[in-house]
């Protein structure tokens, strides 16, 4: 018996391996209890950020809301602006329409005014090849009637008619021209022949009122994109302008002046009159402005003159002669190439 005791009581080597067995069970558990803890330490972190990210998606969820509502009420706005838009430019181009017929009237009331200030000159400029075509018709009869009837004497006799009368035509012709309202178009327009026809026009007035006219034209071609018979009512006035300041001056000059500068074209009037004082030169070209006497002037001549060259792309201003007369220069773009109009 004593025996089965000793067998059954554990031995002190088992009894420490035991304990060393159950110390590394225990020490193995608390870290496995440790790793759990941090484990779920973790998986809250986590929980906790996945709480604010679905926060933040719902603010952001909401933000996108008030956005896109935004955005419907910005384009709603916008569609109304441009439908104001729309409407604002429609009456702006009926407005530019009114304004432009506006000045198209004013051009030809200017272009009227204009020819009956030359009606005087026109008369006396037409009564000479009338007078003319009278005394070379009168040369026929009377060879007719005195019996000396010679066929190439008369036929001279008639060719000088006839070349009076084509003259007469000519200075009519291009008065109908000058006045008549007409669509305004552009076209290749030459300065010299632009020129000529504007003095066609004042030749008898100024040499009535012996009053030289110079002219130192370029030699170049000067061709504008333009409309001829404007730029004639520009020429017009201007010597219409000098025409008068030249009235109590004891030397009556006008010199007209034509220069080019590569893309440039420079047409210069300037007179031997009393020229422009600087005070008034900012005013001249104002609408119904004007220095002469009441009812000698409507104040439009140089008001339309500035709106027809700009129309034209060009500029006008006075030029300062310090007391040597007045002087205005005009700047035209030139017609570089003509072929590109065909």
């Amino acid at each position: 018996m004593d025996q089965r005791k000793a067998e059954a009581k554990p031995s002190a080597a088992a009894l420490r391996e035991e304990i060393a067995r159950l110390e590394q069970h225990v020490a193995q558990a608390e870290e496995r209890r440790r790793a759990l803890i941090h484990i779920m330490g973790d998986l809250n972190e986590s929980n906790r950020k996945l709480g604010e990210q679905r926060k933040a998606m719902l603010h952001i969820l909401e933000d996108s809301h008030q956005s896109n509502q935004k955005l419907g009420d910005s384009r709603k706005a916008m569609i109304h602006i441009m439908g104001d838009l729309r409407e604002t430019t429609q009456e702006m181009e009926r407005r530019e329409q009114e304004l432009r017929e506006k000045q198209e009237q004013l051009v030809q009331a200017g272009k009227l005014a204009t020819l009956g200030e030359l009606t005087t000159g026109v008369a006396h400029e037409l009564n000479n090849p009338l007078n003319n075509i009278g005394l070379f018709v009168g040369n026929v009869l009377d060879q007719i009637r005195l019996g000396r009837f010679d066929a190439e004497a008369a036929e001279r006799e008639l060719e000088n008619a006839m070349e009076q009368v084509r003259k007469a035509t000519v200075i009519i012709s291009h008065l109908r021209t000058f006045g008549r309202a007409a669509s305004v178009t552009f076209e290749p327009a030459d300065i010299d022949e632009v020129i000529e026809h504007s003095l066609l026009l004042m030749q008898e007035q100024l040499r009535l009122r012996g009053i030289e006219v110079v002219l130192d034209l370029c030699a170049e071609e000067l061709v504008v994109f333009g409309n001829p018979i404007q730029l004639e009512q520009v020429f017009v006035n201007l010597l219409t302008n000098a025409r008068d300041a030249l009235e109590d001056a004891r030397t009556k000059r006008i010199w007209i002046e034509t220069t080019r500068d590569e893309e440039l074209i420079t047409i210069r009037f300037s007179d031997s009159g009393p020229g422009i004082p600087r005070e008034l030169e900012q005013r001249i070209f104002d609408p119904f402005f004007t220095t002469k006497e009441v009812g000698a002037g409507t104040g439009l001549g140089l008001s339309i003159t500035y709106s027809i060259v700009k129309e034209h792309g060009g500029e006008i201003a006075v030029e300062q002669r310090d007391g040597r007369g007045a002087g205005f220069w005009i700047e035209l773009p030139a017609l570089l190439d003509q072929e590109t109009l065909a």
